[in-house]
């Protein structure tokens, strides 16, 4: 992971492209290319069978320059760093603050790659990206770029990893307003990306995370709990509020509508009676309770004492 900061001083996380996933695009660059320069080379060479030598010579180093050297220039900058072969292996080139890159940083790598890449098969550009810390051949260095990588497994660094089940609602009471929304996206970097990290280093970061949440909270972490899973619990709580409040704000937009038509319809009277009859109610109205007629002396229910039942609709004749 390379972190770069932009002129805006923002944060970007980028995934330097690894040597086997940047060769591997060269050489299909390379393939396209040469498969250009040869079906372009034997067209010209039949146009231009009655020239002389020397012209042929200027012909076919013109043709070596615009087809090897000025195409991959010209689709990387039209394509803001994605030629075919990134685009396979979904690289693409970037300039050292995250921004796509122009037409004079693909002419410096593509010049530079002359060098480095065709006339020495490409021996230094793998030995300057071995060295590199983010893995960049001496073009991107002239250039000021970087090869990052675009697709990234999905589900991979993105998952928050639940609380321990004993402490879940354990932080209901705790008040999260002064946390910033900062603090909330490093603790959510961390929890997705902190089985990756080095045991220790990993420690010592949920530590200075969680002594940063105590200090916006005022409220000490439990004895006993490790860093992490007090910080899982309160991210846990967290989003627990902000579902709760979402859910409940729009089932009480929803009562406070059914409401106002229900009252419209009751306050308007007769003129209020279509819009009752447009938005009708959503359980239909119960009528009172019918009086039951007293039982005959002669009938079974008056012998056995039993009494009708209380059902809220007047018994069948």
């Amino acid at each position: 992971m390379s972190e770069l900061v932009t002129g805006e001083a923002v944060a970007l996380e980028l995934r330097p492209a690894k040597l086997p996933s940047r060769a591997l695009a060269v050489l299909i660059d390379l393939a396209v290319a040469w498969a250009v320069y040869l079906a372009v080379t034997v067209g010209i060479l039949a146009s231009t069978a009655s020239l002389d030598d020397a012209a042929a010579a200027a012909v076919a180093v013109a043709t070596f320059l615009l087809v090897l050297i000025g195409g991959p220039i010209a689709v990387e900058t039209l394509s803001h760093g994605r030629s075919l072969g990134k685009l396979a292996c979904g690289l693409r080139v970037v300039r050292d603050d995250g921004g796509p890159i122009r037409f004079r940083h693909a002419l410096v790598r593509g010049a530079v790659g002359v060098v480095e890449i065709l006339l020495t098969f490409g021996v230094v550009a793998c030995v300057a990206s071995l060295v590199s810390a983010r893995g960049r051949r001496l073009g991107d260095v002239f250039a000021g770029t970087l090869v990052v990588r675009e697709r990234v497994p999905s589900g991979r660094g993105e998952f928050v990893p639940p609380p321990p089940p004993w402490l879940v609602g354990q932080f209901s009471g705790l008040d999260l307003s002064g946390v910033p929304e900062g603090l909330w996206l490093a603790i959510r970097q961390y929890l997705t990306r902190m089985r990756q990290l080095d045991p220790q280093v990993g420690w010592a970061m949920a530590e200075r995370l969680a002594t940063d949440l105590v200090e916006r909270t005022g409220a000490p972490a439990p004895q006993g709990v490790p860093p992490a899973a007090y910080l899982a619990a309160v991210m846990n709580e967290r989003q627990a509020r902000d579902a709760r409040r979402a859910f409940g704000q729009e089932q009480q937009s929803e009562q406070q509508s059914y409401a106002g038509r229900v009252g419209g319809a009751g306050a308007g009277g007769d003129a209020g009676a279509g819009s009752a009859a447009a938005y009708p109610p959503l359980v239909p109205p119960v009528s009172a309770p019918a009086t039951a007629p007293p039982a005959h002396a002669d009938s079974p229910a008056a012998s056995e004492g039993a009494s009708p039942p209380a059902t809220g609709f007047a018994p069948p004749a």
